[in-house]
C-alpha cells in the first residue's frame, strides 16, 4: 500500500483559517485559544511553520494599523485627560504628606494609651481564664466526688445507685468540662467502673448461692414436715368423712382445704430466705444488656450445686437428709422461676430436675443392690413418697419417681418372696400331718378367726364337742396365722405396707400381688407339699395332706374375695389367683400317691395268689387271698379322712390295678397256657370282688372289670365268629382289645394241643385259627 500523502495548505487557505479565529471575544473575559490547537497541529504536521508565521505577522501588522487609525481620531481628548490627572496627583501627594504628619503625632500621643489598654485587656483575659479554671476544677471535683461515691456505693452493696451515677456522668450536658482531656479520660474509664459493679454484684450472687445451698436442707426439712402435717390432717378428715375416703393429698378437694392453712417454707418464723441479691443482680445485668451471661452463669452454678448433692456411693442412712436438700433446692428454684419473669426458663429447671432425679434413682438402686432386709426397701419408699408429695406440691413432674418406686416395689416383693418362701418351706417340712386338736372354746375361736374357711364348714366345726379335732394340720394353720412372721397374712400386710400411699398404677400393683401370692402358694406351699409327698409312706398322712390342700384351695377363693374388696375400696382392680389349679394338681398327685401305695401292697397279695392255670375242675369259692385283700383295702381307704369322691378315686385306682393284674394273668406272657377252668376261677374271684363292692355301696366301680368279663366271655361262649363281625364288635365288644383276645385264644389252643382227646385237639386247632384270624384282622393294635 503506497504511503499516505499529507495535505498541503495554500496561502489562501491559511489566511482563511486565521480570519476565523478571534483572539479576544468581546463577550468573554478569557482568551479563546481552543481553535488554535487543531490549526497549529495541522501546520506542524505539514511542516509549514514558516509560511504560517509570515501570515500571522502580516495579520498583526494589519491590526496595528487599524489601532493607530482609531487613536489618531481622539488624540486631543486623551492629552487633556492626562494633564488633569497630573494635577490631581499633585494635590493627592500633598494630602498624603499632611495625613502622615497627623498620623505620626497621633501615634506618638496614643502609644502610651494603647499600651495601657493592652495591659488592661491582658489582665481581664487572665482573670477570665482564672474564673474558667476555677469553674472547671469545681466541675472536676464534683465529677470526682460522684466517682468516689460510686466506689463507696459498690462497697455498701448499692449497685443500682452506683450504676445510675455512672449513667448520670455519661449523660451530663455539654459544658467546657466536656472538652477537657480529664473528662474524656473519665468517660473512657466508665466501662471499667461498670465492670467493677458487675463483678461486685456477681460476687454477691455467688455468696448468695452459697448461702441458699447451706439453707436448702432446712427448707426441704420444713417442706417435708409441712407435707407430713398436711397428710396427717387430711387422713384424720378422711376418717371422719367417708365421702373423702378415695381423695388423696393433692386432690382438688384437699387443695381447697389446704389453701386456708398454707405454710410458706421460705418465709416463716424459723426461716427467711432473702432473694434480694438475685433480684438486684438480675436488674443490674439487664441494665448492662448482659442478662444472657448471667442466665448461663446461674444455670452452670446451680447445676454444679445439684451435682454435689448426691455422694458416691449413696449411704441409705443419709437418704432422708439428701431428699430434704433436693426438695429445698427445687422449692427455691420454683420460687425463682415464678418471681423473676423470663430470667429462668422452665426447660432449664426441668433439665436440672430430670438429671438429679435420674442420679437419685441410680444411686438409690445401687445402694439397695446389696440389701437383704425388706424393711430397708420400705424405709426408702416412705422417704421417696414424702419427697414426691413435697415436690408435686411445687408442680414438678414425678412420673419417673413413681416408676422407680414400682421398680423398688418389684425388688421388695422378690425379697419378701425369698424370705417367706424359706419360712413356708420350713413349715411344710416340719409338719407331722396330724389333725390339729383344740381343747378350749376360746382357742377354737382364735383359730377360726385366722384360717380362711367357708361359712358352712366353720359352723360345722363350731358345733362339734370339746375337744375339737380340726380337719387340717399345723401347715394350714401356721401359713394363715397373722401372729407368726411366716404366713400369708403377714406377707399381704407387708405387701400393702409398701403400696400404702402409692396412688398410681393400681393394675400393676394388683397384677404383682397376684403373681407374688401365686408364687408363694404354688412354689413354697403346693410344690413343697408335693415334694414332701414323695417321701410320705403312710396313707393317713397323705389323706391329711389332701385335706390341707383342699383348705388351701378354699383359702385361695377367700383371698381373692377379700383382696378384691380391699382394692375396690381403693379404686383398684380384681385380684385373680391361679394357685388353686396347682393345689388341685397336687391333690391329683396325692391321689396317685395313694394309689401307688395301695398297688404296692396289692402286689404283695397277688404274690400269695397261687393260681393253678390248668386245673381239672372249677373252684366253688373265690381265692383265699382276696378275703384279706378286700378287708385290708376297705379298712385302709375308709379310714382316710378325705372326701368320698377321693375315696372313690382310691377304690377305682386299686380295683383298676386288680383288674389289670387279673387280665395280665389271662393274656400276659408269664402264663404260657391255661384252660377254661382257670378262666372260670378268675371269673369267680371277679364275682366276689363285685359282690364286695356292692356291699360297701360302690356298685358303679364294677365297671373296671368290663374288659375282663367281655374278653373271657368270647372263648368261653364260642362267639369268636360273632366278634369278627364289625357291627357286633362295635356294639357289644367295644371294650375288648384284639391282641389280648388273640393271646388268650393262643393260651387255650396251646393247652388243648397237648391233650390226647381228639375233641380237645380239634378245639385247640380251631382256637389257634381263630387267634390267627383275630391277629390278622388287627395287626396294628397293641395289647
Amino acid at each position: 500500500m503506497p504511503p499516505r500523502r499529507r495535505p498541503q495548505f495554500t496561502q489562501d487557505h491559511i489566511d482563511q483559517q486565521l480570519q476565523q479565529i478571534h483572539l479576544l471575544d468581546p463577550s468573554s473575559s478569557s482568551e479563546n485559544l481552543e481553535q488554535l490547537g487543531p490549526i497549529i497541529k495541522q501546520i506542524h504536521a505539514n511542516r509549514q511553520q514558516d509560511a504560517y508565521l509570515r501570515t500571522v505577522q502580516a495579520l498583526i501588522d494589519s491590526k496595528d494599523a487599524e489601532i493607530e487609525k482609531i487613536c489618531s481620531d481622539n488624540y486631543q481628548d486623551f492629552i487633556s485627560s492626562v494633564s488633569t490627572l497630573f494635577t490631581v496627583k499633585s494635590y493627592t501627594d500633598m494630602m498624603k504628606e499632611n495625613i502622615s504628619s497627623l498620623d505620626s503625632s497621633v501615634s506618638h500621643l496614643g502609644g502610651g494609651l494603647v499600651e495601657k489598654k493592652r495591659a488592661l485587656l491582658q489582665s481581664k483575659k487572665t482573670a477570665a481564664n482564672l474564673d474558667e479554671a476555677i469553674d472547671t476544677l469545681q466541675a472536676c471535683l464534683r465529677v470526682l466526688d460522684v466517682v468516689d461515691r460510686v466506689a463507696e456505693m459498690v462497697r455498701e452493696g448499692k449497685y443500682w445507685s452506683a450504676l445510675r451515677s455512672l449513667e448520670d456522668i455519661r449523660n451530663m450536658p455539654a459544658t467546657s468540662l466536656s472538652q477537657t482531656p480529664f473528662f474524656q479520660h473519665l468517660l473512657s474509664s466508665l466501662p471499667s467502673l461498670r465492670s467493677q459493679i458487675k463483678d461486685s454484684v456477681t460476687a454477691s450472687v455467688k455468696q448468695w448461692l452459697l448461702e441458699i445451698r447451706n439453707v436448702s436442707t432446712e427448707v426441704g426439712r420444713l417442706a417435708v414436715e409441712s407435707m407430713e402435717s398436711r397428710t396427717r390432717r387430711w387422713r384424720n378428715r378422711r376418717e371422719k368423712d367417708p365421702l373423702l375416703r378415695n381423695s388423696k393429698v393433692g386432690s382438688a378437694v384437699e387443695l381447697v382445704t389446704y389453701e386456708k392453712t398454707e405454710f410458706d417454707v421460705l418465709d416463716n418464723e424459723k426461716l427467711h430466705v432473702d432473694f434480694k441479691p438475685l433480684f438486684e443482680c438480675i436488674h443490674i445485668y439487664t441494665s448492662l444488656d448482659s442478662l444472657n451471661e448471667l442466665q448461663k452463669s446461674y444455670q452452670a452454678d446451680r447445676k454444679a450445686q445439684s451435682d454435689l448433692i448426691l455422694p458416691t456411693p449413696l449411704p441409705l442412712a443419709s437418704l432422708p437428709a439428701l431428699t430434704q436438700e433436693i426438695s429445698g433446692f427445687f422449692i427455691i428454684e420454683s420460687h425463682v422461676l415464678e418471681t423473676t419473669g423470663t430470667f429462668r426458663s422452665l426447660r432449664d429447671v426441668e433439665e436440672l430436675w430430670d438429671a438429679l432425679v435420674a442420679r437419685l434413682g441410680t444411686a438409690t438402686e445401687s445402694a439397695l443392690r446389696t440389701e437383704t432386709d425388706p424393711e430397708a426397701f420400705l424405709r426408702v419408699k416412705e422417704c421417696l413418697l414424702t419427697f414426691i408429695m413435697t415436690l408435686e406440691a411445687a408442680s414438678y413432674s414425678t412420673t419417673s419417681l413413681h416408676t422407680f418406686i414400682l421398680v423398688l416395689f418389684e425388688n421388695y416383693v422378690k425379697m419378701l418372696e425369698t424370705k417367706f418362701s424359706k419360712q413356708f418351706g420350713t413349715i411344710v417340712s416340719q409338719d407331722d400331718h396330724v389333725p390339729m386338736q383344740v381343747e378350749e372354746e376360746n382357742d377354737l375361736n382364735m383359730v377360726l378367726d385366722v384360717v380362711w374357711l367357708d361359712g358352712a364348714e366353720k359352723d360345722e366345726i363350731i358345733q362339734t364337742p370339746v375337744p375339737h379335732l380340726l380337719p387340717w394340720s399345723q401347715t394350714f394353720y401356721l401359713c394363715c396365722q397373722d401372729a407368726s412372721p411366716s404366713m400369708i397374712r403377714t406377707f399381704i400386710q407387708k405387701f400393702y405396707a409398701f403400696v400404702d400411699g402409692v396412688s398410681q398404677h393400681h393394675r400393676d400393683i394388683d397384677e404383682l400381688l397376684s403373681k407374688s401370692l401365686d408364687h408363694l402358694l404354688i412354689k413354697s406351699i403346693s410344690e413343697s407339699i408335693g415334694h414332701r409327698l414323695r417321701g410320705t409312706p403312710t396313707l393317713n398322712q397323705i389323706g391329711q395332706i389332701i385335706t390341707n390342700l383342699e383348705h388351701f384351695q378354699v383359702a385361695c377363693s377367700e383371698l381373692e374375695r377379700s383382696l378384691t374388696n380391699l382394692r375396690s375400696a381403693q379404686r383398684g382392680g380384681t385380684i385373680r389367683l391361679t394357685a388353686s389349679s396347682s393345689f388341685e394338681a397336687t391333690i391329683s398327685r396325692s391321689l396317685q400317691r395313694i394309689t401307688s401305695l395301695i398297688t404296692s401292697k396289692l402286689d404283695q397279695f397277688f404274690e400269695l395268689s397261687e393260681y393253678e392255670w390248668t386245673p381239672k375242675a372249677r373252684e366253688a369259692a373265690p381265692s383265699m387271698y382276696l378275703y384279706e385283700l378286700v378287708n385290708w383295702l376297705t379298712t385302709v381307704v375308709d379310714s382316710l379322712i378325705i372326701k368320698e369322691s377321693y375315696k372313690d378315686e382310691a377304690y377305682k385306682g386299686a380295683l383298676g390295678y386288680i383288674a389289670e393284674c387279673l387280665m395280665n394273668f389271662l393274656t400276659g406272657r408269664d402264663v404260657p397256657m391255661m384252660n377254661e377252668n382257670a378262666i372260670s376261677n378268675i371269673l369267680i374271684d371277679v364275682d366276689f370282688l363285685e359282690d364286695e363292692l356292692k356291699r360297701i355301696g360302690r356298685p358303679h366301680l364294677t365297671l373296671v372289670f368290663a374288659e375282663l368279663r367281655l374278653t373271657t366271655s368270647i372263648p368261653l361262649s364260642g362267639t369268636v365268629q360273632e366278634y369278627l363281625v364289625p357291627a357286633n364288635r362295635q356294639a357289644s365288644y367295644a371294650a375288648v382289645k384284639p391282641k389280648r383276645l388273640q393271646a388268650l385264644l393262643d393260651k387255650l389252643a396251646r393247652y388243648g394241643s397237648q391233650q390226647r382227646e381228639p375233641a380237645s385237639r380239634e378245639l385247640a386247632e380251631r382256637r389257634r385259627k381263630e387267634a390267627d384270624t383275630v391277629g390278622r384282622l388287627f395287626p396294628g393294635e397293641g395289647r
